[in-house]
C-alpha cells in the first residue's frame, strides 16, 4: 500500500486498497517501463505529502501535470526551480500581484503555498510526455474524486478554488455549507482575460480564512538562493 506519511495514509486506506486503484497501479507500472511519464513515480503524491488532511486552508484544482520535460513535480500549476514558469502560473502570478502586491518569485515552485496550507492537487495525478490529458481516462478522476468528496465532509471551513471548465466540473462535489467555493476562469493566456484577471481569489481566501478564526496562507514564496 502507499505510505503518504501523514494523516491521508488513515483518510485514503480504504482508496489504496480498492480494486480501482489496484487496476491504476498495474497501468502505471506498465507506463512507468515503456514511456516516458510526469512526475516522477516518487512525486505523484507531493500535493498530499506536503499538505496534510487536517493542515489543509484551501484546494486548488488542476486538471493535469505538465507535460514537458522535468516541468511536474506533483503539485498542480507548479514546476521545480530550475524551470522556467510556464504562462499559466506567469498569469497567477500576475494576479497575486495585483491583487495581494506581493511580487512574483524567479521561479514558479509552489511548495511553500503548499506547506501554508494550499493543496495543489490535480485531477489527474500522471501524464505522458508531450501528451496532455493521456491519463485520463486510467481511474485517477474516480480517486481524486473522492479525495475531494472527503475534503467536502471535513467540518473545519476552507476554500475551493476552481480555476477553468475541469475545476469547476467538481462543483458538484461541493456540498458543505462550511466551506467557501471560488470559481473563474483558467489562468491560461486564452481564457484569463476573461474572468481570471481580477477575480483577486488570494486576498478572498484570506479574507474567509480570517472570518472563520483561522490563520490566513502566506501566499509569499521565497525566491531563489
Amino acid at each position: 500500500m502507499k505510505k503518504i506519511g501523514n494523516d491521508w495514509d488513515e483518510i485514503l486506506e480504504d482508496e489504496f486498497n480498492s480494486d480501482y486503484y489496484k487496476q491504476i497501479r498495474e497501468f502505471l507500472k506498465k507506463e512507468y517501463q515503456t514511456q516516458t511519464i510526469y512526475p516522477s513515480m516518487y512525486d505523484i503524491f507531493n500535493a498530499f505529502k506536503y499538505t496534510s488532511y487536517k493542515n489543509v486552508k484551501a484546494v486548488l484544482l488542476g486538471q493535469d501535470p505538465y507535460h514537458g520535460p522535468n516541468q511536474a513535480h506533483g503539485l498542480c500549476f507548479s514546476v521545480k526551480k530550475e524551470i522556467t514558469p510556464p504562462p499559466s502560473l506567469v498569469n497567477i502570478f500576475k494576479e497575486l500581484k495585483s491583487d495581494t502586491a506581493i511580487d512574483p518569485p524567479r521561479h514558479g515552485c509552489l511548495i511553500d503555498w503548499a506547506n501554508s496550507g494550499v493543496m495543489l492537487l490535480n485531477t489527474v495525478l500522471t501524464v505522458r510526455a508531450g501528451s496532455a490529458n493521456s491519463h485520463k481516462n486510467c481511474g485517477w478522476t474516480t480517486f481524486t474524486d473522492n479525495v475531494i468528496k472527503k475534503l467536502n465532509a471535513r467540518e473545519q471551513p476552507l476554500v475551493f478554488l476552481l480555476w477553468g471548465n475541469n475545476a469547476k466540473q467538481k462543483n458538484g462535489f461541493l456540498t458543505n455549507p462550511n466551506h467557501l467555493v471560488l470559481s473563474c476562469a483558467h489562468p491560461s493566456p486564452l481564457s484569463a482575460s476573461n474572468g481570471f484577471f481580477g477575480c483577486r481569489h488570494f486576498s478572498k481566501t484570506n479574507d474567509f480564512l480570517k472570518k472563520n478564526n483561522i490563520a490566513p496562507i502566506d501566499w509569499h514564496l521565497t525566491d531563489l538562493d
